[in-house]
């Protein structure tokens, strides 16, 4: 079973994520990216779903981060962002998170 984690600081972005995509996947929430880099110390997923507006550590500077690493470096990330726009980020999936949405864009970035 593929590994996702979801980094997020809005719990109602968090459950919502989690709910999609928990009966496909084994789903690891996470409200910060400082929390997301203490998971990536004890495993690797397949794919990370990054808000990109949190505080102490933007998703810009996490993803930054992510390809800094060799271990990290090739794990697809979509934003997950109000705005659109990708910036570097495998793709990005538009908030207010639809569950539909966020099934279909994972099963792709999964491929």
């Amino acid at each position: 079973m593929k590994t996702i984690f979801i980094v997020d600081d809005t719990d109602t972005n968090l459950v919502t994520a989690k709910e999609a995509l928990e009966e496909d996947y084994r789903v690891f929430t996470m409200p910060s990216a400082a929390k997301m880099f203490a998971f990536l110390e004890k495993m690797t997923p397949d794919l990370i779903l990054l808000d990109i507006e949190m505080p102490e550590m933007n998703g810009f500077t996490a993803l930054d981060k992510l390809r800094e690493k060799e271990k990290t470096a090739k794990i697809p990330v979509a934003f997950l962002t109000a705005h659109g726009g990708m910036a570097g980020a495998t793709d990005f999936i538009v908030k207010p998170i639809s569950k539909e949405d966020l099934q279909h864009r994972v099963v792709e970035l999964l491929k």
